[in-house]
This record gives C-alpha cells, sequence and structure tokens, in this order.
C-alpha cells in the first residue's frame, strides 16, 4: 500500500499595487506642510536670535563686560559689566536645582515604579497643577510664607525657592518620561536574578535613563534662569557682587535688563539700550553653554553599546 503525499503550493504574493495619484497628492501636500510648519516655527526663533546678537554683541567682546560690575560706574557712564548679575544668576539656579533635582527624582521613580492607586493619581494631578502655575504666582507664594508669615528678608534663596516651584514640575514629567521608556525586560531580568526592586531602579533603570534624565534636568534649569517675576517681587536689585544669596540685595541678568529699562534711555545706542542687549545675550550664551554641557554629559553617561 502506498501513501502518497502532495506537496501544497506557496501561496502567491501578490503582485505589487503601484501607488495611486491621489495618494501620492496626498503625501506630497503632508509633506509641504510638515516643512511649512517648521519654517514657520525656525523663522521667529532665527529672528530672535539674530536681534539679539546684533544689539548684544557691542558689550560682550570686552573684558570689563565680564569681569566687574556696574558699582564702579554711573548709571548712565560707559563702563562696567554684569560679574555682579552672572553670579547671582548661577547662583540662584544652583540652588534651586539641587532642591528640584532630588524632589523631582524621587517624585517620577514613585510615579512610574510603585505608584498606585488614589496616591499617585493626587501626585499626578497637583504636577499637572504646577507645572501651569505662572511665575508671578510662585513669586507670591513664596513672598507671603517666608516673608510675610516667617518674617524673612527678601534675598537670592527666596528666589530660588520659588523658582523651585517652576522647576519641579518639569523635572518630574522629563524623568518620568525617561523611566517610562525603560524596557521592562531590563527589570523583568533583575528580578529573575533575585535582585530587589530598589536596588534594580538604583543599578539598571536609572543608569539606563540617566542621558535623557540629564537632559530634561538642563533644560528645566535653562528655563528657570530666564524668570524675572520672582526676582521683581522677592529680591532687590544691587549693582555689586553678592556672593551671600541668604541675605541682602543680589542682582541677576534678567534684574539688570529691567534695572536699565527703568533708570536709563532706550533710545538705540545709548548706554541702556547696550547694556539691556549685551546682558540678553549674555543669558543666552549661559543657557546655551548648559545645554551643550547637558548634551555632553549624556553621551558620557549613556550606556555604551558593546
Amino acid at each position: 500500500m502506498t501513501v502518497s503525499t502532495t506537496l501544497e503550493r506557496p501561496a502567491t504574493t501578490p503582485a505589487f499595487q503601484q501607488v495611486s495619484a491621489v495618494r501620492k497628492v496626498k503625501n506630497g501636500v503632508a509633506t509641504v506642510l510638515v516643512w511649512l510648519s517648521f519654517l514657520i516655527a525656525v523663522i521667529p526663533l532665527v529672528w530672535v536670535l539674530y536681534t539679539v546678537i546684533a544689539n548684544g554683541i557691542k558689550r560682550i567682546p570686552y573684558t570689563n563686560w565680564w569681569g566687574q560690575d556696574f558699582g564702579s560706574v554711573l548709571g548712565d557712564e560707559v563702563g562696567g559689566g554684569v560679574l555682579h548679575a552672572i553670579i547671582g544668576t548661577l547662583l540662584q539656579g544652583l540652588v534651586c536645582a539641587v532642591i528640584s533635582v532630588p524632589i523631582g527624582l524621587l517624585v517620577a521613580i514613585y510615579l512610574v515604579e510603585y505608584g498606585r492607586g488614589k496616591l499617585a493619581k493626587a501626585t499626578t494631578f497637583m504636577v499637572d497643577i504646577l507645572s501651569g502655575v505662572p511665575s508671578i504666582v510662585a513669586a507670591l507664594f513664596i513672598y507671603a510664607l517666608w516673608v510675610t508669615t516667617l518674617g524673612l528678608p527678601r534675598s537670592g534663596f527666596a528666589v530660588s525657592l520659588a523658582l523651585v516651584l517652576l522647576m519641579i514640575p518639569v523635572v518630574v514629567r522629563s524623568a518620568e518620561e525617561m523611566l517610562r521608556i525603560v524596557p521592562d525586560d531590563l527589570r523583568e531580568a533583575s528580578y529573575a536574578l533575585g535582585v530587589p526592586k530598589w536596588k534594580t531602579i538604583m543599578k539598571i533603570v536609572l543608569p539606563t535613563a540617566l542621558s535623557g534624565i540629564l537632559g530634561g534636568i538642563m533644560m528645566a534649569l535653562a528655563r528657570v534662569m530666564g524668570e524675572t517675576a520672582p526676582l521683581l517681587v522677592l529680591v532687590g536689585y544691587t549693582s555689586y557682587v553678592n556672593w551671600n544669596i541668604f541675605s541682602g540685595e543680589q542682582a541677576s541678568l534678567p534684574l539688570v535688563m529691567n534695572n536699565e529699562r527703568a533708570t536709563n534711555s532706550m533710545d538705540p545706542g545709548s548706554v541702556g539700550f547696550d547694556r539691556i542687549w549685551g546682558a540678553a545675550l549674555t543669558l543666552v550664551l549661559i543657557i546655551a553653554v548648559i545645554n551643550l554641557l547637558a548634551t555632553v554629559l549624556s553621551r558620557i553617561v549613556a550606556p555604551k553599546k558593546k
């Protein structure tokens, strides 16, 4: 008795169909709209950068701009520099980052790794609320708490506290997104080896997401360093260098621009005009350096491919 077997023919691959003219038109229209949107977004950015550089470059090249303050010159006298404002801006931003980064990271880790139930929903809701709080509201809250209730003086530290309220939600959101994109396979492999959850987070999850987290932190810091409302409410302007962030008036680059606008002429070519645009360009350069450092650090700490 013989058993005959028949080989089934492989399913035939459908023939390639040429893309219809309608789909080509839709693709072309979508491509044009994307490029048009890109140009609409880039043109104002390039225009702003050109304006700031063209008007502020007159003061930047001088050595005294980086190494002196305005304490040795009169208000309308040519000369001086923004060393006092640079120191104040960096000190306030540094203190803000020291407070905001640990809190923001811990909140993000809780929401991604542990957050369940009503507490997680309440935490997410509060982070969303903080994300939409205007800077002037944060400044008034710190003024009511720090100055009115506790009776403490206006200072650069009070400014940092107001900036903390603005920086924390940005750090939480950026860190949360970076932690979520870490593959679950890495966590499961660690758990399978008997590694506790907290150690998995410290040794596996955080190092994997660290490059993106650093970028988010630097962007959040760059954002709060340009805020003006907390400075106007919580600290006074001084034309001298003040290293003590807890006491006395302390300048910053946004305050320099506001003070020059209020005290000097804004006519093109005047001292006040040059100082305002010079301070604006200095702030842009500092933020650019911070973003560049964030990019370098992200590449250094990024997981290496073997």
